[in-house]
């Protein structure tokens, strides 16, 4: 049975687990937090401090998905976020080149100025904030050293997570609680269901080069909100709609990072919106 490593035990990594199990001998390691998943052996490391583990493990392949993704925390921790996103993956990559492991990383739709959407993985990349800058260098570092490997960009992950909340899972607690949520109207994106991305991730395994791996929608936040609380059964009157320039964000976000998906849409299929808030709601026990 081959063998596969996720590095980070998150919400991707852990959908990644899932999905993965069944078919591979499958490792999972964690940096902060423990990821005690059935099916697979599971181990503490740090990418931005020692890498040896992936040489024992000597797995077939890597799935990167550890990152530094708080986008304001990037901005204020530069050192932090380089050393994360950016030679952290330069270590893994590293390693994977010389055990001859083929290597998935996770990156962003972020490493987009954000100034018309719908991108293709050919268009030119500007990232405007650091954590962008900062995922963009850990692409560059990985294609230089493993020109066979994947970079899947993706856009706003959402699925259920026993560890931290995101988006999706935010909006769904606020709502539930009766709380009023101010959610911006003037920021374009693709949503993308966890389960979906890891299902993606596995189906293009043994390609290589640059993926859009999101969500096939390209949809505002405010909306994207009220077709959470529409598939949620949730008030949909707490939602106020709001513009950017409202909100004080210590790092600038792209007006329209949507990707646009026609590439990888010829392999697997990434899920719109109500698709994907539909697979979350079933998973619900």
């Amino acid at each position: 049975m081959s063998r596969i490593l996720v590095i980070g035990g998150g919400l991707l990594g852990r959908e990644v687990v899932f999905a993965s199990r069944d078919l591979f001998e499958t490792y999972v390691t964690y940096n902060s937090n423990p990821s005690a998943i059935e099916g697979c052996q599971s181990h503490k490391m740090d990418i931005t401090r020692n890498v040896d583990l992936i040489k024992s493990f000597a797995p077939d392949y890597i799935v990167l998905t550890a990152a530094m993704t708080n986008v304001d925390r990037c901005e204020t921790d530069r050192e932090g976020a380089w050393k994360v996103n950016a030679l952290g993956p330069k270590m893994v990559a590293l390693a994977a080149k010389e055990i001859g492991s083929r290597l998935i990383h996770v990156s962003t739709d972020y490493v987009f100025d954000g100034e018309r959407g719908r991108y293709r993985e050919d268009d030119p990349v500007a990232p405007i904030n650091y954590y962008g800058e900062s995922k963009l260098a850990g692409e560059k570092f990985i294609r230089e050293i493993c020109p066979d490997s994947i970079i899947a960009r993706t856009s706003v992950l959402y699925g259920w997570n026993p560890v931290r909340p995101n988006f999706v899972t935010w909006a769904i607690e606020e709502l539930k609680k009766g709380n009023r949520i101010n959610i911006v109207t003037d920021q374009y994106i693709s949503p993308t269901p966890s389960s979906n991305l890891a299902d993606m991730i596995l189906n293009i395994r043994d390609l290589s080069g640059i993926f859009h791996a999101s969500g096939s929608e390209r949809i505002n936040r405010y909306d994207f909100v009220l077709k959470i609380a529409r598939n949620f059964d949730l008030d949909e009157s707490l939602i106020n709609p709001i513009s950017s320039d409202q909100l004080t964000w210590k790092a600038r976000r792209p007006r329209d990072s949507s990707l646009n998906v026609s590439k990888i849409s010829r392999i697997t299929k990434p899920l719109d919106v109500d698709e994907g808030l539909k697979t979350m709601r079933n998973m619900v026990i």
